[in-house]
């Protein structure tokens, strides 16, 4: 499965609560699209929000975003990793 990062603009003075309540809302669906939301950080100055996923395609990260109420902006995929 490819990994994917996705950009979200617009959020300023997201919360913690919100940015939990919105990676929620994509983890109780993300099955629908086999597509698996690792982790999500969030800058509230900005208002930009980032995801990390496992997905079949960049299509399907949108579509669960889309269904959930927040649909990415950007989603690009991550193929080389270091840790």
């Amino acid at each position: 499965m490819a990994k994917f990062m996705d950009v979200h603009h617009g959020m300023k003075g997201i919360t913690e609560e919100q940015l939990l309540e919105a990676h929620n809302a994509d983890l109780a669906i993300e099955k629908d699209e086999k597509v698996h939301f690792e982790t999500a950080w969030a800058d509230p100055e900005s208002g930009t929000v980032y995801c990390l996923s496992e997905a079949p395609s960049a299509e399907a990260v949108q579509r669960i975003h889309e269904r959930a109420g927040h649909k990415a902006d950007e989603v690009h995929p991550v193929p080389l990793i270091v840790q």
